[in-house]
C-alpha cells in the first residue's frame, strides 16, 4: 500500500499533468499573436531538448543502440514533431484553442485503427469501433461548424490538427511494435530533434530570421512555458506516473483536458463556442471514453491483451 505521502505526490503529478495539458493549447493560440507558427514549434522544442538532455546526463544512456533505432527515431520524431505539431500550432491560428484540444483528442481514435493493422495482440473490438464513430461524428460536426462560422481556413485549420492527430497516433503504434531500449526522456529528445530538423529549414525560409520576430513579454513567456513546463516537466512527469498508476487511470486525463481547454479559452482567452460544436465535443470525448472502458465481456487474459496503451493528446 502507498503511503499518504506517496498518494498525494501522486496526486498531485496527476492534477499538474491536468492543468498544464488543459492550458497549453491557449498559451499556443496567445503566442502566435507573435510568433509564426512553424519557427514557434522549432524553438519550442530546441528548448525542450535542451532540458531533457540536461536532466538524462548522467543518469540514462543518451545514444540509442542499433542503427535501426535511429531510423525509428527520425520517422515517428517527423510524424510526431515535424508534422504534428506544426499542423496543430497553424490550425490554431484559425481555430479556438479548446476545440483544438478537442480535435486532437482523436489521437486514440486513430491509434485504435493504426494497433488493429499493425499490433496482433490489439485488434479492433465492435465496442472500440462503435467508439470510434462516435468520435469521428464529432469531429465531422465540429469540422462543418468551422466551415460555416469561421471560413475556409478555419475549415482546414481543423482537418489539419486531425491530420496531424492521426500522424500522431501513428508514430505511437510505431513505438509500441518495436520498443527501444533508451529512456523515455531521450526518445522523446531525439524525436524532437529530428522532427524539428526540417522545420529549422522551412522556418527560416518562408517565416525569416527569428531574431526579427516580434518578441513580446507575453510570447517568450508562451514560449518559455510550453518548452519547459509544457514539453519537458509534464513528460517526465508523465513517465514517474507509469509505473506508479494504471494505464486505465492515466489515460483519464485525455477526458479531464480537452474540457480544462474548452474553459480556460472561454475563461481567460474570451473564446466563444457555438451548440454544434459544443456537441462535436461531446461526440468526441464520448468516443473517447467508450474506447478506454473496458469490454465488459472479456476474459481476464483478454482485458489485460487489449488494455489501451498510453496515447494522450498533449499541446
Amino acid at each position: 500500500m502507498p503511503s499518504q505521502s506517496n498518494k498525494i505526490a501522486l496526486a498531485a503529478a496527476y492534477l499538474v499533468l491536468c492543468i498544464v495539458w488543459s492550458s497549453t493549447w491557449l498559451a499556443i493560440k496567445v503566442g502566435l499573436r507573435d510568433l509564426p507558427p512553424i519557427s514557434f514549434v522549432a524553438i519550442r522544442f530546441v528548448i525542450a531538448i535542451a532540458v531533457l538532455v540536461a536532466v538524462s546526463i548522467g543518469r540514462f544512456r543518451l545514444l540509442p543502440l542499433r542503427r535501426p533505432d535511429y531510423l525509428l527515431l527520425c520517422f515517428t520524431g517527423l510524424l510526431m514533431f515535424g508534422l504534428n505539431y506544426p499542423l496543430l500550432f497553424w490550425g490554431e491560428k484559425y481555430v479556438s484553442s479548446g476545440l483544438a484540444a478537442v480535435l486532437q483528442a482523436t489521437i486514440p481514435i486513430f491509434g485504435l485503427l493504426f494497433a488493429h493493422w499493425l499490433l496482433p495482440e490489439e485488434p479492433l473490438r465492435w465496442q472500440r469501433l462503435g467508439g470510434a464513430v462516435l468520435a469521428l461524428i464529432g469531429v465531422a460536426l465540429i469540422c462543418g461548424r468551422l466551415l460555416d462560422r469561421g471560413g475556409v481556413l478555419a475549415f482546414w485549420g481543423g482537418l489539419g490538427i486531425v491530420l496531424g492527430a492521426g500522424g500522431a497516433a501513428f508514430s505511437n503504434v510505431l513505438l509500441k511494435r518495436r520498443a527501444l531500449e533508451l529512456a523515455p526522456a531521450m526518445i522523446a529528445a531525439w524525436q524532437m530533434l529530428f522532427g524539428i530538423l526540417p522545420l529549422i529549414v522551412l522556418g527560416v525560409a518562408f517565416e525569416g530570421n527569428p531574431a526579427r520576430f516580434h518578441w513580446s513579454t507575453m510570447s517568450i513567456f508562451c514560449l518559455l512555458y510550453l518548452a519547459v513546463i509544457g514539453s519537458a516537466l509534464t513528460f517526465l512527469l508523465l513517465y514517474w506516473l507509469l509505473p506508479r498508476m494504471t494505464v486505465t487511470n492515466l489515460q483519464t486525463i485525455s477526458l479531464i483536458t480537452p474540457p480544462g481547454a474548452v474553459a480556460l479559452g472561454w475563461f481567460l482567452g474570451g473564446e466563444t463556442f457555438s451548440a454544434a460544436s459544443l456537441l462535436g465535443a461531446c461526440f468526441v470525448l464520448a468516443g473517447v471514453w467508450i474506447i478506454f472502458s473496458k469490454i465488459k465481456n472479456a476474459t481476464r487474459p483478454e482485458r489485460l491483451r487489449e488494455e489501451p496503451r498510453i496515447a494522450l493528446p498533449r499541446a
